[in-house]
């Protein structure tokens, strides 16, 4: 095919808005969130019976990120396997990680779905919905331990990057996304606390 043809792109528009690499940072910011909140819900849990309330609240707060995190993998998957030249040559995850991911994936919607189903049922009545979400928050924090300990040395090299502007390989204009980038993540906080400030009342049936 000829690379001047009408479906042809220019070079740089993979990386105007970030490209491979933006993905790849937006993935790394939203995961460091998501390891400071959940490192909060995790002291929740060690004393839950008297911080129920902020383990409900900071586990309604994570939605938001968890889902923009879910998005940008799932993303990175469509594009690499729909031959995108810039995520090809990024290339897969490693095989355990690749294998991993969409039973981490799948166990994330356990834990917080079958959390969210708790706060609108309540404890009253018979219902699956607690055993579902321990035994999911178990397999869960196994799989969770085993991906973040494959991706915690690739952390300072990607903060750095995306805190000083400096760009990455094949990506020269990555800086360009940053806003946006960080724009998608202050959006996906913003809506996790408003369903946090609206549901938290639901925790006082408990």
């Amino acid at each position: 095919m000829d690379p001047s043809g009408p479906d042809a792109r220019p070079a740089d528009e993979p990386e105007r808005h970030g490209g491979a690499e933006g993905n790849e940072r937006l993935t790394v910011i939203t995961a460091l969130v998501l390891l400071i909140l959940l490192a909060a819900e995790g002291v929740t849990i060690l004393r839950l019976g008297r911080l129920l309330t902020l383990h409900f609240f900071i586990g309604m707060l994570l939605l938001g990120p968890v889902a923009l995190k879910a998005g940008s993998v799932t993303y990175r998957f469509f594009r690499y396997y729909t031959g995108s030249a810039p995520y090809v040559r990024k290339g897969p995850p490693a095989p355990l990680l690749r294998l991993l991911g969409p039973f981490l994936m799948l166990l994330t919607a356990g834990v917080f779905g079958s959390g969210v189903m708790l706060a609108i049922v309540g404890p009253s009545g018979r219902h699956p919905w607690l055993f579902i979400h321990k035994a999911s928050f178990i397999l869960w924090f196994g799989a969770m331990a085993i991906h973040v300990l494959a991706y915690v040395p690739r952390l300072p090299r990607l903060l750095y990057a995306e805190a000083s502007g400096l760009p990455a390989a094949r990506a020269a204009q990555v800086v360009g996304g940053r806003g946006v980038r960080l724009s998608l993540l202050l959006a996906s906080l913003a809506a996790g606390l408003v369903i946090a400030v609206l549901t938290t009342h639901l925790a006082g049936a408990w």
